[in-house]
């Protein structure tokens, strides 16, 4: 009876995260911010869309929003290590209230220009390579070590319900008011966060003081120690495809709306709430089950499916098929999400969680810009279904020797063993 327990799956409580104060103060305060993120991401794109007719200037963008993170991520992951997260998040949070702010008004005022936008989402950019790991990393500080995965979960579960709360109130405002309304909301909800907070007090992680040595010394020690950690280098390695080559629905869904389904703002919106309802649910399956740990099999398989959906996407011509694949889509990509992120974190040293954040920053949003000038590239080139099944196909392609070198290195492990 006893070994049934210990080998059954175990359904937890999927909110029992809430249990502390300084995370509900903080996850309300999130959701409500997320959806004015939601509502830019979708407006930020059809914006710069609109204002080109390129795919490939769209992926431009989306490239500059994401490109700091490969350049200052691994700086930021240091200051993160020595300097409170939540002085971090003040900061950035009320950094991305003042650019989207200036955006909005702007795009109101009619003064707005595509290099607007190219400067606005570089900013962006600079702002979320230390808002990112930082607020990865905070959240053991307000829920503790056996609560990791669950929170992480819940914040993607945040994360994922604005995703269809979002876009679907975005392409109600924007094709009413345009927009500018967007930018202004988005700018407004930052408050919110802030608010949250001035009531959070963190709990205390212990960990060994930082080394008082050069920050290049530092940013060595932090990848020397994912590199040494088979579980944290094979996360990375996943992760590195994913995110550069799945996380570009912001490039491909308003093209394929407009040019292969023939919609505008509205539908555009509803497309992208279909994804955001199966990301939803994936979410809070992972939070329901987060007391099982993250499960190996499922972060080298999963890919896979992301792919295989991505693929399919590229041959739909009908509205109600292709949102159904985006959900589908966003139930995979969503789960593989909250896998790698807590398995990053529940294996990572106290002193060395802001580096190993850092780098699943960048290995997650950092790589993005490669896959939108990529996926930008051939739409603009073969049409957006194309976008679609080459990033499927190329996914497939550089997962096969990352299953190769990863049975090897397991292989190698058990004979020394």
């Amino acid at each position: 009876m006893e070994e049934k327990k210990k080998t059954g799956i175990k359904v937890g409580n999927p909110f029992a995260s809430l249990k502390h104060r300084n995370f509900r103060f903080y996850w309300f305060g999130m959701c409500i911010s997320l959806i004015g993120t939601w509502m830019q991401n979708i407006a930020q794109p059809w914006l710069a869309y609109r204002l080109t007719d390129s795919p490939f200037w769209l992926g431009v963008i989306s490239a500059l929003q994401f490109a700091p993170m490969l350049v200052l991520s691994l700086f930021a992951g240091v200051l993160v290590d020595k300097i409170p997260k939540k002085r971090i998040l003040v900061i950035s949070q009320t950094s991305f209230l003042i650019i989207t702010m200036t955006l909005a008004i702007l795009t109101w005022t009619g003064f707005i220009r595509y290099w607007h936008l190219l400067i606005t989402a570089l900013l962006m950019g600079i702002v979320n390579a230390f808002d990112m790991p930082a607020r990865q990393a905070f959240v053991i500080e307000l829920v503790g070590k056996e609560d990791l995965m669950n929170g992480i979960a819940l914040n993607s579960a945040a994360f994922n319900g604005a995703r269809i709360i979002g876009p679907a109130i975005a392409g109600l405002v924007m094709g009413a008011f345009g927009p500018a309304l967007c930018f202004f909301i988005n700018s407004v909800t930052f408050a919110a966060v802030l608010f949250s907070l001035f009531f959070i007090k963190p709990y205390v992680i212990e960990k060994p003081p930082v080394k008082e040595e050069g920050i290049f010394k530092q940013i060595g020690d932090g990848l020397k120690y994912i590199y040494k950690s088979e579980i944290l280098f094979s996360t990375v390695l996943i992760m590195i495809v994913v995110g550069t080559f799945a996380n570009n629905f912001t490039v491909l869904v308003p093209v394929f709306a407009v040019e292969v389904l023939n919609q505008q703002e509205t539908g555009y919106g509803v497309l992208m709430s279909f994804m955001g309802i199966g990301c939803l649910i994936s979410a809070l399956l992972v939070a329901a089950f987060s007391q099982t740990g993250p499960k190996k099999f499922i972060m080298r398989g999963v890919p896979l499916l992301v792919a295989a959906s991505l693929i399919i996407t590229g041959f739909s011509r009908s509205f109600f098929i292709t949102g159904v694949i985006l959900l589908i889509t966003g139930f995979f990509f969503s789960g593989i999400i909250a896998i790698a992120n807590s398995t990053m974190q529940l294996n990572s040293s106290g002193e060395y969680i802001g580096r190993v954040m850092s780098v699943y920053s960048i290995v997650f949003i950092g790589s993005t810009p490669l896959g939108n000038i990529y996926s930008g590239a051939i739409s603009d080139r073969f049409g957006a279904p194309m976008g679609f099944i080459a990033c499927g196909a190329i996914i497939i392609i550089l997962m096969i020797p990352i299953y190769i070198y990863l049975k090897r290195k397991s292989g190698k492990s058990a004979s020394i063993s």
